[in-house]
């Protein structure tokens, strides 16, 4: 009997995602429980788990096809036993993404007759006008009606990766940048102004480039860091903080703190501690947006922007300000771990009230961190130095000193809070009895 394997929930407002990696050929044995198949969202990377034991009898969801919350990924055949993959003309399809020609060629046995097929639309209306297409069994939906009918396409020549074989927007896009449109310019009917925006997309491949498509995870970087800049009054103040006091604190202490607390004082839990006795403070750069109201939060989850192997990543310290610098450093070296091994969960990385990122690990001496929304601030740390220093008795010093910036939306953050919320942090970091004083 085939069990069937499906996209689980993904987490809160994620519906779709791309199948990343399949961890299993056709007709490997399987265990219950055993990853199967990676999907990748705009957040994290997830695995699809077997639901229980035999052979992996069919693979439906191809490597890099968007699949919803539901959609059928694959079959097992339940206590089947494993034997090799199945031949590589099976596989031919999956690799091009064209999950659905498979369903199709293995329903009627006859693939060539299909191909046969292809042409027919271009004699007919119906399909360039936003009917059915030739290949699917389900109706255009308005936007990629609308986009096929503005470029002249012929539906049926375009691989679908949606779910049950739907054409979906972005099938069209990939269909578009590949140059393929220029076989469906017979069409006519609509503007042939319009023709010379289709062949504009793609761009001549140069032999020494390699050309890769953008994850799902970098595409939502793109897209939020852009949401950012368009919708914010982004501004960035900067000051600079001497480490000097963070640094003697560090050496004196950091061999008894490990051995006490199992993880190593870094410079992370000092930051989040200072950002805590500001937010509260100013709440306003704790706050964000929500219409035509000002949310201010009373709480403080502090997002800690981590580099991941697939991207940029920023899991959120939950009550930094109920927690000891101890629970801090485990919490954030966890994530690190997590995020290394792309196991962090969506849990963990929403719910943000404002963000801390250290450009300084990868040698940054300045730079202006871009806010990451709905919060309405965050702040840049960067690379410790010596520098001349002119001391309050007139005499110049060599000091391991940090610039610090922090970027903020002027629409709720007016410029004298955030100005006075880096120079209390500077004030903290400077001084760090001031953290545990509350002064």
């Amino acid at each position: 009997m085939a069990t069937e394997i499906t996209v689980p929930a993904l987490g809160e407002s994620v519906s779709e995602a791309t199948v990343a990696k399949w961890l299993k050929k056709e007709g490997d044995a399987v265990a219950a429980d055993e990853p199967l198949v990676e999907l990748e969202t705009d957040k994290v990377t997830v695995e699809v788990n077997a639901p229980e034991a035999g052979a992996l009898s069919e693979i439906i969801a191809a490597e890099g096809a968007e699949v919803e919350v539901g959609a059928l990924l694959g079959r097992i055949e339940a206590g089947a036993a494993g034997s090799t993959a199945k031949p590589a003309e099976k596989a031919a399809p999956k690799a091009e993404g064209k999950a659905e020609g498979k369903a199709e060629g293995k329903a009627e046995g006859k693939p060539e007759p299909k191909a046969e097929e292809a042409p027919k639309p271009k004699d007919e209306p119906a399909p360039a006008t936003g009917g059915k297409a030739a290949n699917l069994d389900h109706p255009l939906s308005p936007a990629v009606r609308k986009l096929v009918e503005e470029r002249s396409l012929d539906p049926s020549k375009i691989p679908a990766t949606g779910k049950d074989g739907r054409l979906t927007k972005e099938d069209v896009l990939t269909f578009l940048e590949r140059g393929q449109p220029a076989e469906a310019a017979p069409a006519p009917s609509k503007a042939p102004s319009k023709a010379p925006a289709a062949a504009k997309a793609p761009r001549e491949d140069d032999p020494r480039e390699e050309r890769v498509p953008m994850s799902r995870l970098r595409r939502r970087i793109a897209e939020r860091l852009k949401e950012a800049q368009n919708n914010a009054a982004m501004l960035t103040t900067f000051n600079e903080v001497d480490m000097t006091a963070i640094l003697e604190v560090r050496a004196r202490t950091k061999d008894a703190f490990e051995k006490k607390h199992g993880v190593r004082l870094g410079f992370m839990s000092f930051f989040i501690k200072a950002a805590v006795v500001a937010l509260r403070e100013f709440p306003a750069v704790n706050a964000e947006i929500d219409g035509t109201d000002i949310v201010y939060k009373n709480y403080y989850d502090i997002g800690v922007a981590v580099g991941g192997p697939q991207g940029l990543v920023v899991p959120v310290v939950r009550d930094c300000d109920t927690k000891s610098f101890a629970q801090i450093e485990a919490d954030i070296a966890a994530y690190g771990k997590k995020a290394r091994d792309g196991a962090l969960t969506m849990e963990e990385m929403t719910g943000g009230t404002f963000t801390i990122s250290n450009g300084g690990v990868y040698g940054s001496l300045m730079s202006t961190p871009i806010l990451n929304p709905p919060q309405s601030a965050i702040l840049g740390m960067h690379k410790t130095q010596q520098r001349p220093m002119v001391m309050p008795d007139g005499s110049i010093q060599a000091r391991p000193m940090m610039y610090l910036a922090m970027s903020y939306d002027h629409r709720i953050i007016d410029g004298k809070e955030a100005v006075s919320s880096l120079v209390r942090m500077k004030e903290c970091l400077e001084d760090p009895q001031r953290i545990l004083l509350d002064m």
